[in-house]
C-alpha cells in the first residue's frame, strides 16, 4: 500500500480532528486471546503512518493493562495522537462474564486519576462513560465529568451505549464530542434514535466493532470451534451454534461486493460504515480493532472505497436477518433501555 494518509473528521462541535478511522486497541491485551506485543506495537506505528490518530482503550481492558501497554507509544507521539479511554466498567478477573458498572462522582475521580497514571499523561483527550449506571442520573455523571474538563484532566467528553434521551440530557450539562456504540452491517439499532439525536446535537458517532468483532471478515465461522477458550466472543450469542451458522450465510453479499472491488469483505464492511457519515449527515469515525500491521493497512484502504447504490441495496437487508443478540445480557447496552 502507498502511504497516502486517510482523510480527517472532527469529533463533535469543537472536538478534536482525527483520521476518519481510529484504532480499537482492546485486543492488544484483552478479550481476543493471545497477542504478540511486538506485533501490536508495530501495528500502532503503522496506523499512525497511515493517518490513524484516534486510539481507543479503557480502564476495563485487562484491568488497566491495555492503558499501560499503550503508554510508551502515546508518550513517543503525544502531539500526534488523540487518546480516548473510558471509565465506569470493571470486569472481575475471577468471573469474566460479570460486569460492575459505576457512574458516581467519587468513582469517576478515582478512575481518571488511575488512568492518567497508567497512561503517564497529563490530560486525556477524550474521556468516555463506558456504560450507564441507571441508578445515577446522567446529569450527575456528566456534571462530574465536566469538572475534570475544568480542572484540565480531560479535554473532551464522550458517552458509550447511551439512548437518545440520555444523550440529550448529557448535552444539556456539557458538550459531548462523541457517542460510541456498536454499528455495523450486523448491528444497526442506533440508527432509529441515537444517530438522529447525535446529528441534531452536533455529536460524532464512533462505531465500535464495525467488523462484527471479526465475524464480517470471515476470519472465524463459529467462536466455540475456531477461537481459543479465553476469547470473549465465545460468550456472545450470535457467534456460536445455530446462530453462527445462520449468520455465516449472510456474508455472501459482502463477499460478492468485495469481489467487484477487488477488495476484502472487511474493507466492504468498513466502507459501508464510513458511508453512513454521508447517509446520516454527521461525522462517523469507526474504530476497527487489530493487532497486525497488515490489517491496519487493509482497513485504511476501505476509506477510499465508494459503494454503488446497487451494492448498497445488496447489503441493506443483512442486519434484519441476523440471529442472536450482541450480548447475552442486552440490558448492558443502550438497546435495553431505548
Amino acid at each position: 500500500m502507498n502511504d497516502s494518509r486517510i482523510p480527517t473528521a472532527r469529533l463533535g462541535d469543537g472536538g478534536p480532528e482525527v483520521g476518519v478511522q481510529g484504532l480499537g486497541c482492546m485486543g492488544m491485551s484483552f478479550a481476543y486471546g493471545p497477542s504478540d506485543a511486538r506485533e501490536s506495537r508495530a501495528t500502532l506505528d503503522r496506523a499512525l503512518e497511515l493517518g490513524v490518530t484516534l486510539y481507543d482503550t479503557a480502564d476495563a481492558y485487562g484491568a488497566g493493562e491495555n492503558e499501560r501497554f499503550l503508554s510508551p507509544f502515546f508518550r513517543a507521539h503525544r502531539d500526534e495522537v488523540v487518546i480516548a479511554t473510558k471509565f465506569a466498567l470493571s470486569i472481575p478477573p475471577d468471573d469474566p462474564t460479570r460486569r460492575v458498572i459505576r457512574n458516581d462522582r467519587p468513582y469517576i475521580r478515582q478512575a481518571v486519576e488511575a488512568s492518567l497514571k497508567r497512561l503517564d499523561v497529563d490530560v486525556i483527550d477524550l474521556y468516555y462513560m463506558h456504560r450507564r449506571d441507571v441508578d445515577i442520573p446522567i446529569e450527575d455523571t456528566v456534571g462530574a465529568m465536566a469538572e475534570l474538563v475544568r480542572e484540565g484532566k480531560v479535554k473532551h467528553l464522550g458517552l458509550s451505549e447511551v439512548t437518545a434521551a440520555e444523550l440529550r440530557a448529557a448535552q444539556a450539562v456539557h458538550p459531548i464530542a462523541a457517542v460510541q456504540s456498536e454499528w455495523s452491517l450486523f448491528s444497526r439499532d442506533i440508527e432509529d434514535r441515537v444517530v438522529p439525536a447525535a446529528r441534531e446535537l452536533g455529536v460524532a458517532l464512533v462505531p465500535y466493532s464495525p467488523l462484527g468483532r471479526g465475524f464480517l471478515t470471515g476470519s472465524f465461522a463459529d467462536a466455540d470451534q475456531d477461537l481459543t477458550p479465553d476469547d470473549f466472543r465465545r460468550q456472545q450469542p450470535r457467534f456460536t451454534g445455530d446462530n453462527a451458522a445462520a449468520n455465516a450465510a449472510l456474508l455472501e453479499p459482502i463477499r460478492a461486493v468485495a469481489r467487484a472491488h477487488d477488495a476484502t469483505p472487511a474493507q466492504i464492511a468498513l466502507a459501508w460504515v464510513q458511508r453512513q457519515a454521508r447517509v446520516h449527515g454527521l461525522p462517523v469515525v469507526p474504530i476497527p480493532g487489530t493487532r497486525k500491521p497488515g490489517r491496519v493497512e487493509e482497513n485504511a484502504r476501505a476509506a477510499a472505497i465508494e459503494l454503488t447504490e446497487e451494492e448498497l441495496s445488496l447489503l441493506e437487508p443483512i442486519a434484519g436477518k441476523v440471529s442472536g443478540d450482541r450480548y447475552a445480557d442486552m440490558t448492558f447496552t443502550s438497546a435495553g433501555r431505548e
